[in-house]
C-alpha cells in the first residue's frame, strides 16, 4: 500500500470493506431497554461517547447494528469502521476519512487531508483537520468503531484524541472486548461518556421470551423460554446456538428438552463447536478449572501447579466466548452451558488426578475463608473429617445468606453420627428444612438440638424462630403466634443477625392480628446497617413482609415500590429460581397483572411455579397460581386456567395445606359463576363445605376466619350462578365483614362490588355500594378487581364510565383489551428512511428508482419534469458514489437509506 493518504477517486479495497456496515442478522431482536434513546445506551441521554465492552459472544456487533438502524431512522448519518491490528495512527485516520465519505455520502470529504503527507508525526494535526471539517457538515453524524480494542497503540491514541475533542454534531460508539474504558475514564467519571458492559448485554427473561416467540411462535411456551434463559444464563451466543439447534429440529420444544437434559444432550456438540480452535493444552486447562464455581488467576495457578496459568486464563477469557467476567475484578466463571460439558470431561479423569485437583482447591479456598466451597472439594477429595469440620463452620452462615439449597445438599452427604456430634450443623439443617415444605423434618431436627447438652436460652430462642418459620410455611398462623409469643418481648442484641429475623416475626405477628401499619413500623425500627455484611437474605425477608402488608391492604403501587427493587436484588444475589426470589416474583406478577401488564406478569412467573410448589410460603403459592390461572383465562385458555387451579388443589393435598384446596375451589366457583354454570358451582361448594367441616375444628381462630371468608364468598358466587340474587347478598356481606376485620383491601372491594351487583339485581339498590367499590378500586390502582370478579361488574363499570360519572382526570376502571393487535404494516415497496443525507425530493426519487421506473415514469409520479429527474439522479449518483441506477439502489441499501427492497 502507498504511504500517502488515498485520493478521493480510488479508495483502497480494504478501506471499502472496513467502512461497510455488516448486514443486520436475520431475526435480530431490538431490545427496548438498549435502544438508542435509552439511558443505558446513552445516545438519547446526552452523552456523546458510548463504550460497549464485553467478551466474545455477547452480541456487541448485533447491538451496534440495532443502533445503526435506529440512528438512520431518526435522520442521522452513520459512519461505520471496523478496526484491526494494522490501524496505526496514519492508517486509522485514512479509514476515518473514508468512513465519513461512505456513511455521509460525501465523496469529497477530506480532500485537504487526502492531499497531505502521511507522516505519523502529523496524524494528530490531520485529525484536528478531520474534526474541523466534520464540524462544518450540516449533519448529525454517528461514528461507530467496532473491535476498537484491536487498535495498536498509536491508533488507540488517535481514537482517544477524537473522543476527547468530538464536535457537538459527532457521537462516537466504540466497541471491543477489553481495555476501552481506561482511556475514557475521565469522560466516564464526568458523565460525558457511558459504559455498556456484559450485564447490560446479557438477555433478560422477557427478552428471551420475545426472541424465542419471534422465531417459533406459540410452539415454545413461556416456561420453556425461561428454562432456555436459565440454561444459557442470558448469554447471547449461547441463545443463538440453542435457537439454531432448535430450528433444525422438527420439534423445537423437544430440542430444548434435550438441551436441558444435560451435557450428553445437545450441549456437547454446541460446546465442541465453541472450543474447536483451542489447543489440547487449553482444553485440558478448561477441563481442570471446570470443577470450580468461580475462578481467579491465583486459584488456577494453585490448581494446575502452573505459574503460567494466570496468563492462560486471561488470554482465554479474552479470546474465547466461554467466560462470564466482572468489571474491574479478577474473578470470573465459566458459562453454565460450557461448564456442564467440561465437568463431564472432568469426571472422566483418573480418580487420583481428580482427587488431587480437589485437594488443591480445598487448600486454596480454605486459606481464603471460602469455607463451604473448600468443604465440598475436601469431601470430593475423600478428606471427609476435614470436610465436616469446614461444613460445621460455614453452613450456619450459609443459612444467613439464603443458601438453603447448599445446606440441603450437605444433608444428603452428612451421616447421622456426624450430625449428632455437631449441634451447630444440625441447627443449620433445621433452618433449611423449616423454610420449605419439610417442616415436620425441621421439627425433628430441632428436638434433637434441644436435647443436646448445653442448650441455653439463646439456642432455645433460635429454635423457637425455626419452629415458627415452619408453622408459617405449614399455613398454621395460630401455631406461629403461639410459638413466637413467649419471645416477642425479648429481642436479641441489635448487632445480632437475629435482630432482623426478630423484626420479621414481629411484623408477621402484627399483620396476622390485623395491624399492617404496625408491621411496617416495626420493620423501620431495625437499623439494617448494624446487622452485618452478607445478610441481605434476612433483610430481604423484611422487604417481603412490608410488601405483603401493602398487598393485604390493596395498596399495590406501594407494594411494588418495595418489592420490585427487592426482586432485582434477589435475582442478582440469590438467583432467579431461589425460593425467596420466586416469592418476590409471584407478588410482583400479581401486581403487574392488576395493572394489565399481562406479558410482564407471565414472564415473572415463567419456570418458577415448581419452585414455589415445594419451597414457598402458602400466600405466595396462592398468588402465583391465581395469577397464572387468570392470565390463562384472559388469553382465552379457560381449560388451562382450570387445570392450574386443579394443580393448586393437588398441591394443597400433597403438602397438607387445606386452605390451598379451599382457595382453589373458590377460584373455580368464581370462574364458573361468571358463566352462570349453576350445577358446577353447587358441586364445588359442597366440596368446600366438606373440607371446611373436616379441618376447622383442629385449627385456630385466625385460620378459621380466613377460610370462613372464602367459604362465604363461594356461597355467594354460587347464588349468582343460579341468578338467585337475594340469596347472594348475605354471604357476600358476611365475607366482606371478615375481609374488613382482617384488613384485606382488595378482597373487601371485590366483595363490596359483588354484593352491590346482587342488591342491584334483587332490588335496584346496589348503585351506591358499587360506586364506592369503583372509587376505591381506582384509588388503589386495582385495575382488574371488578373485571375478574364477574363479567356483569365489568359491563356495569363500563356503563358508569360512559355515563360520565367519573371525576375529571380519572381513568376508566375497565382496563384496555389485553389482546394486542400488531400495528398495520405500511404499503409494500421500497421506503427511503428520513435521513438528512438526502433531500426529501431525492428520497422520493430514490424510492421510485428502486421500483425500476423509467425517467418518464418517475417524472409523472413525482410531478416534475424529466430534466429535473435527471438533475436529481445526478446528485444521487454523486452522493452515493454510484455509476448506474442499479448501483445507486444497492449503495442506498448498503448505507441503510433504503428499506423494503428484496
Amino acid at each position: 500500500m502507498p504511504t500517502n493518504f488515498i485520493s478521493s477517486g480510488d479508495p483502497a479495497t480494504e478501506l471499502v470493506l472496513k467502512t461497510m456496515a455488516p448486514r443486520a442478522p436475520a431475526g435480530l431482536l431490538a431490545r427496548a431497554r438498549l435502544n438508542a434513546e435509552s439511558a443505558e445506551s446513552v445516545p438519547g441521554a446526552g452523552c456523546q461517547i458510548v463504550v460497549v465492552q464485553a467478551g466474545a459472544g455477547y452480541g456487541k456487533t448485533s447491538l451496534l447494528a440495532q443502533w445503526r438502524r435506529e440512528f438512520l431512522s431518526r435522520g442521522a448519518a452513520v459512519a461505520w469502521l471496523l478496526a484491526d491490528e494494522r490501524d496505526d495512527a496514519e492508517r486509522f485516520l485514512r479509514a476515518l476519512v473514508h468512513a465519513i465519505r461512505t456513511g455521509c455520502a460525501r465523496p469529497a470529504f477530506g480532500r485537504f487531508i487526502s492531499g497531505s503527507a502521511g507522516a505519523p508525526a502529523g496524524a494528530f494535526d490531520l485529525a484536528t483537520a478531520w474534526l474541523a471539517e466534520l464540524a462544518q457538515l450540516s449533519l448529525d453524524v454517528v461514528l461507530i468503531v467496532d473491535e476498537a480494542d484491536r487498535l495498536p497503540a498509536s491508533g488507540a491514541q488517535l481514537l482517544d484524541y477524537v473522543m476527547h475533542n468530538a464536535p457537538q454534531n459527532l457521537r462516537i460508539v466504540a466497541a471491543g472486548r477489553q481495555g476501552l474504558d481506561k482511556p475514557v475514564a475521565e469522560l466516564l467519571a464526568y458523565g460525558q461518556a457511558v459504559l455498556v458492559g456484559p450485564d447490560a448485554l446479557r438477555f433478560r427473561v422477557d427478552e428471551t421470551i420475545a426472541l424465542v416467540t419471534q422465531r417459533f411462535g406459540a410452539r415454545v411456551n413461556a416456561d420453556a423460554c425461561a428454562r432456555l434463559f436459565e440454561i444459557t444464563d442470558g448469554w447471547p451466543l449461547g441463545l443463538q446456538l440453542a435457537l439454531t439447534a432448535m430450528a433444525r429440529a422438527q420439534d423445537p420444544r423437544a430440542a430444548l428438552d434435550n438441551l436441558a437434559a444435560g451435557p450428553r444432550g445437545l450441549r456437547e456438540p454446541l460446546v465442541a463447536a465453541l472450543l474447536t480452535e483451542l489447543s489440547s493444552d487449553d482444553e485440558r486447562f478448561l477441563t481442570y478449572i471446570s470443577a470450580m464455581d468461580v475462578l481467579h488467576p491465583d486459584l488456577c495457578a494453585a490448581l494446575t501447579d502452573d505459574a503460567q496459568a494466570p496468563r492462560r486464563l486471561v488470554r482465554l477469557a479474552r479470546d474465547t466466548p466461554v467466560f462470564v467476567t466482572a468489571e474491574e475484578s479478577d474473578w470470573c466463571r465459566l458459562h453454565p452451558l460450557v461448564r456442564d460439558v467440561l465437568q463431564t470431561r472432568f469426571g472422566a479423569l483418573a480418580d487420583a488426578e481428580r482427587a488431587e485437583l480437589h485437594r488443591r482447591a480445598a487448600r486454596w479456598l480454605g486459606a481464603r475463608g471460602m469455607l463451604e466451597q473448600a468443604a465440598r472439594h475436601a469431601h470430593a477429595a475423600g478428606e471427609r473429617e476435614h470436610a465436616y469440620e469446614l461444613a460445621e463452620r460455614s453452613l450456619h452462615d450459609a443459612v444467613k445468606q439464603g443458601q438453603l439449597g447448599t445446606v440441603l445438599d450437605w444433608l444428603e452427604r452428612l451421616p447421622e453420627p456426624e450430625l449428632e456430634k455437631r449441634p451447630r450443623l444440625r441447627l443449620a439443617v433445621a433452618w433449611a428444612l423449616a423454610l420449605g415444605e419439610r417442616h415436620r423434618e425441621a421439627q425433628r431436627q430441632v428436638e434433637r438440638v434441644l436435647a443436646s447438652p448445653g442448650a441455653d436460652d439463646a439456642l432455645r430462642y433460635e429454635c423457637a424462630l425455626i419452629l415458627s418459620a415452619a408453622a408459617w410455611y405449614s399455613d398454621d398462623p395460630d401455631r406461629f403466634l403461639a410459638l413466637f409469643e413467649p419471645w416477642a418481648q425479648q429481642p436479641p442484641a441489635k448487632d445480632s443477625w437475629l435482630a432482623q429475623a426478630h423484626a420479621n416475626r414481629l411484623a408477621a405477628r402484627a399483620m396476622l392480628l390485623g395491624e399492617p401499619a404496625q408491621a411496617r413500623r416495626l420493620q423501620q425500627a431495625v437499623t439494617r446497617a448494624q446487622i452485618g455484611k452478607g445478610l441481605g437474605y434476612v433483610v430481604r425477608w423484611g422487604d417481603h413482609m412490608v410488601g405483603l402488608t401493602w398487598m393485604r391492604e390493596g395498596q399495590v403501587k406501594l407494594a411494588e415500590s418495595v418489592l420490585l427493587p427487592a426482586l432485582a436484588s434477589a435475582e442478582d444475589d440469590l438467583g432467579r429460581r431461589h425460593p425467596l426470589t420466586c416469592m418476590f416474583a409471584a407478588t410482583c406478577a400479581s401486581i403487574a397483572y392488576e395493572d394489565d401488564r399481562i406479558d410482564e406478569a407471565g414472564a415473572l412467573l415463567a419456570n418458577r411455579l415448581d419452585v414455589l410448589e415445594r419451597a414457598a410460603m402458602p400466600e405466595a403459592v396462592v398468588l402465583a397460581y391465581r395469577t397464572a390461572a387468570r392470565i390463562a383465562a384472559l388469553r382465552g385458555d379457560e381449560h388451562r386456567a382450570l387445570d392450574l387451579l386443579e394443580m393448586l388443589h393437588a398441591m394443597g393435598v400433597a403438602r397438607g395445606l387445606p386452605r390451598l384446596c379451599v382457595t382453589s375451589l373458590v377460584e373455580q366457583v368464581s370462574v364458573h359463576a361468571g358463566r352462570y354454570r349453576a350445577q358446577t358451582c353447587d358441586a364445588l361448594v359442597e366440596r368446600i363445605d366438606a373440607l371446611v367441616d373436616e379441618h376447622i375444628g383442629a385449627r385456630g381462630p385466625i385460620w378459621r376466619q380466613s377460610v370462613q371468608m372464602l367459604q362465604a364468598m363461594a356461597h355467594g358466587s354460587a347464588a349468582l350462578a343460579r341468578q338467585d340474587w337475594r340469596a347472594a347478598i348475605e354471604p357476600f356481606a358476611r365475607a366482606e365483614e371478615i375481609a374488613a376485620t382482617m384488613k384485606l383491601g382488595r378482597q373487601r372491594i371485590e366483595l363490596m362490588a359483588l354484593r352491590a351487583l346482587a342488591l342491584e339485581r334483587a332490588s335496584a339498590e346496589g348503585r351506591a355500594p358499587f360506586l364506592e367499590a369503583l372509587n376505591l378500586a381506582r384509588t388503589y390502582h386495582l385495575g382488574r378487581v371488578l373485571v375478574d370478579a364477574h363479567p356483569a361488574l365489568a359491563d356495569w363499570a363500563r356503563s358508569v364510565s360512559e355515563e360520565g360519572e367519573m371525576k375529571p382526570g380519572e381513568r376508566p376502571i375497565v382496563p384496555p383489551h389485553v389482546v394486542r393487535v400488531p400495528p398495520r404494516s405500511g404499503e409494500g415497496g421500497p421506503r427511503a428512511l428520513p435521513s438528512v443525507i438526502l433531500t426529501p425530493k431525492e428520497r422520493e426519487i430514490l424510492e421510485l428508482l428502486a421500483r425500476n421506473l423509467t425517467n418518464k415514469e418517475i417524472a409523472l409520479a413525482a410531478a416534475v419534469g424529466e430534466g429535473t429527474v435527471k438533475w436529481h439522479l445526478k446528485n444521487l449518483f454523486g452522493k452515493l458514489d454510484a455509476s448506474s441506477r442499479k448501483h445507486a439502489v444497492r449503495r442506498a441499501i448498503a448505507l441503510g437509506l433504503l428499506e423494503g427492497v428484496h
